[in-house]
């Protein structure tokens, strides 16, 4: 029991810092975005986290993963690593970073979905709840946006809840992948398959690159070392030890972290009207990811382990 009571606490640990990284990834996007395209901004900051990662793998002679690990390595690469950071760079560059942040959130209801039809766990009761009240908030954030920025805030909500679709598929694929390989390895090989779906960009990189602010360029290094390299490997680190539903709700405090960080570091703080809805997508990610009185008491048969039930938010 102590050894798994330090197990649950270390995969806690792996989770907040996750949470607080991938915050002021949010806020770096934001400010590197302003020099460089989508494209551009992802396809650097994935070949910064592959750098680092490699070096890593190296030091720790760790070689390819196992062949069952494949699948989930080039799906979560393609989708969360690839896919995921393009459009997230784009939407952001239509609204502020806070919106950003809360228009994602609503991916952990999206990975309980997936989760339950692909991975066998269990679907709560009052996920269909929460799914209302997510979508209630994303309408409300869409009509605030509609109503001060036109068309282009509106594409940026599009884009932001299409990153939150292509976020769940990425986890829901990368967490079978764990069984087979380490955090390290399904991280390494994911971001460097992202790079390689990136590279139509690099000439955009490399233009931009010549004639970014140095700031721009150091923010987009900092996405690839910090947010990327260290965080998708503590992210996977604690998914190993939980279920993919329950590591989405580690998520729940990203958004207003980043609502603090976008105000202190870029002056940005969403209008009422947004930050009403998107206090309504946490809501409803809450009432998904909630259970019933009582049933932490009284788990069902083959429910799962002690570690991971306290291992589920930072």
């Amino acid at each position: 029991m102590p050894k798994s009571v330090s197990s649950a606490r270390l995969a806690l640990a792996a989770a907040g810092v996750t949470v607080v990284l991938w915050a002021s990834a949010f806020v770096s996007i934001r400010s590197a975005g302003a020099a460089y395209s989508p494209g551009a901004l992802a396809l650097g900051r994935l070949l910064a986290g592959a750098l680092v990662l490699g070096a890593v793998l190296l030091i720790r002679r760790e070689g390819l993963p196992a062949r069952g690990a494949w699948p989930g390595i080039l799906v979560s690469g393609l989708l969360w690593f690839g896919v995921y950071m393009v459009v997230l760079n784009w939407g952001e560059r239509e609204v502020d970073a806070g919106t950003a942040a809360m228009l994602v959130n609503v991916g952990p209801i999206l990975i309980a979905l997936l989760g339950a039809r692909f991975l066998g766990e269990r679907l709560p009761p009052r996920l269909l709840a929460g799914m209302a009240v997510s979508f209630a908030g994303a309408v409300a954030v869409g009509l605030s946006m509609s109503g001060e920025d036109g068309h282009a805030s509106v594409l940026g909500v599009a884009l932001c809840l299409l990153a939150a679709v292509a976020y769940a598929g990425g986890v829901v694929a990368q967490k079978p992948a764990l069984a087979h390989a380490s955090p390290l390895q399904v991280t390494a090989f994911g971001c460097a398959i992202g790079a390689a779906a990136c590279l139509p960009f690099a000439g955009q990189l490399v233009t931009e690159a010549a004639r970014a602010p140095l700031a721009a360029t150091a923010n987009m290094v900092y996405l690839g070392v910090f947010p990327t390299a260290l965080a998708f490997t503590t992210w996977a680190y604690a998914l190993a030890r939980t279920t993919a539903g329950r590591m989405g709700a580690t998520t729940y405090a990203v958004p207003a972290l980043v609502v603090l960080m976008a105000w202190a570091l870029l002056g940005e703080l969403p209008g009422a009207l947004t930050l009403a809805g998107g206090a309504l997508c946490l809501a409803g990610v809450a009432v998904a990811r909630s259970r019933p009185r009582g049933s932490a008491a009284a788990p069902a048969p083959g429910a799962a382990s002690v570690p991971e039930e306290t291992a589920d938010a930072p």
